[in-house]
């Protein structure tokens, strides 16, 4: 597959061709297929990140009592069934994010909790987030080392009245400094992206494998020389992928090579379709493509974004909505605005309690599958009217294999720092850090002493 073409390359035109390499079946089978894992062996720990957009509201969000016999609030009300399976966490912040513009920077740092960088052009400039701090120890023991999922295009070009790239907002997941990861917006690719993992390659498959994806990178990298700086980005993410994939390849034919085997069967006729009927089949949809993986073992970490920085997803085919996402978290206090804010920040919180129930659901020995699991809910900032970096809306759902304390709401000081809970988040996956960007050290209350 030859990518260079002598007459000039539209974006559409790099992005099929991007869409078909990704699409190949040999992508993805890269998996040895020796050895069974032993069912006596201790569940893995899982750990997943879902991002909400544009904050939420106080009033109806945050419990008025701390400890084990906090009430729900209205927001929180879908979380009853499970309320013994959650913390709720309040008076976080993320202060390396307290500057610049009301949302780019906040979105960009959420898993980073790092400075980013103000630029209008491909020279981004963030941290290693904490989902990819994981993947960095523990990534090598699945197939994927990590699972990156969204339901809406990256955003490109500038943000003229900020002064930022709209790409910064498109992503939460960052495996270096400079490199956002590329997330999979379609719910069959994930399937059977899934599934190809789950069955690994021969070594004949392996080498073509190899062969086909050298001419692939060379190609991508000679276009690059020939393309402008936003389809730059859109390539660098690409050729991430790709050397993602190359990582896996060369995995696949080490000597001695993981003997890793799916927990769980993968059913090669149980792909979802690829034209979700609208944004809430979407959503469910790459939800249930993180219970899949998360149950076969396929992969430990996942991060989920529920639509980009600035989300302004028409929200009129849900009762009492009438408008989009972003225009009404700046709501003036008005009350017609203000109700529907309140509605759409429990519809994610419906979402949220719909994948806890899902892992909750799946069985997994003596405990289940959200046993084993950590499922953190955040937005980046709180009140979306105010760009409040502030007394952030965070969740943690599961036990994070008995090491979460959970069933409680916990109120810090002031500006805890959000590092803090990844600190002990870490620790409970089982790759524990002193310190993670500019944490103190573990958040007080979330684990096990």
């Amino acid at each position: 597959m030859n990518l260079i073409r002598t007459r000039p390359l539209s974006r559409r035109t790099l992005l099929r061709g991007a869409g078909a390499a990704l699409g190949l079946p040999w992508l993805e089978a890269m998996t040895p297929s020796v050895g069974r894992a032993s069912q006596a062996a201790k569940s893995p720990v899982r750990m997943a990140f879902l991002y909400m957009p544009n904050g939420a509201y106080p009033e109806t969000w945050t419990p008025k009592t701390a400890g084990r016999d906090f009430e729900l609030t209205p927001s929180l009300e879908p979380l009853a069934a499970l309320r013994d399976e959650v913390v709720v966490l309040s008076n976080l912040w993320n202060e390396q994010s307290k500057d610049g513009d009301g949302h780019y920077v906040k979105e960009a740092a959420i898993l980073t909790c790092e400075r980013i960088k103000k630029t209008q052009g491909a020279d981004l400039r963030n941290g290693v987030s904490v989902d990819q701090m994981a993947a960095r120890s523990a990534g090598r023991q699945t197939p994927l080392p990590s699972l990156e999922l969204g339901v809406t295009p990256v955003a490109v070009g500038n943000d003229a009245v900020v002064g930022y790239t709209r790409v910064y907002g498109s992503h939460i997941s960052w495996s270096t400094p400079t490199t956002p990861l590329a997330r999979e917006l379609n719910p069959k690719a994930v399937y059977e992206r899934l599934f190809r993992a789950a069955n690994g390659s021969s070594a004949d498959e392996a080498k073509l494998d190899a062969l086909l994806l050298d001419r692939v990178l060379a190609d991508a990298r000679q276009l690059r020389s020939q393309i402008g700086a936003e389809d730059k980005v859109r390539l660098d993410e690409y050729l991430a992928v790709m050397r993602s994939l190359e990582e896996r390849i060369q995995r696949a034919g080490e000597p001695g090579a993981n003997p890793w085997k799916p927990l769980a069967p993968i059913n090669p006729d149980g792909a979802p379709t690829d034209h979700p009927s609208g944004h809430p089949e979407h959503v469910r949809l790459m939800l249930d493509m993180i219970a899949v993986a998360f149950q076969t073992d396929t992969t430990r970490i996942s991060t989920f974004m529920f639509g980009n920085a600035v989300s302004n997803v028409s929200f009129r085919w849900l009762e009492g909505c009438t408008a989009g996402h972003h225009d009404v978290s700046h709501h003036q206090d008005k009350d017609d605005k203000l109700g529907e804010y309140k509605i759409i920040n429990r519809w994610h919180v419906e979402q949220y309690a719909y994948l806890l129930e899902r892992l909750r659901s799946m069985r997994e020995g003596e405990s289940t599958v959200l046993d084993n699991s950590m499922v953190l809910f955040a937005s980046a900032l709180a009140d979306g009217n105010k760009h409040d970096p502030h007394k952030l809306p965070i969740l943690l759902g599961g036990r994070g294999g008995g090491r979460v304390d959970t069933g409680q709401h916990l109120v810090y000081a002031d500006d805890a720092p959000l590092s803090d809970v990844y600190v002990s988040m870490l620790d409970a996956f089982g790759t524990p850090v002193e310190r993670f960007a500019d944490s103190v050290g573990p958040i007080r209350g979330l684990l096990h002493s």
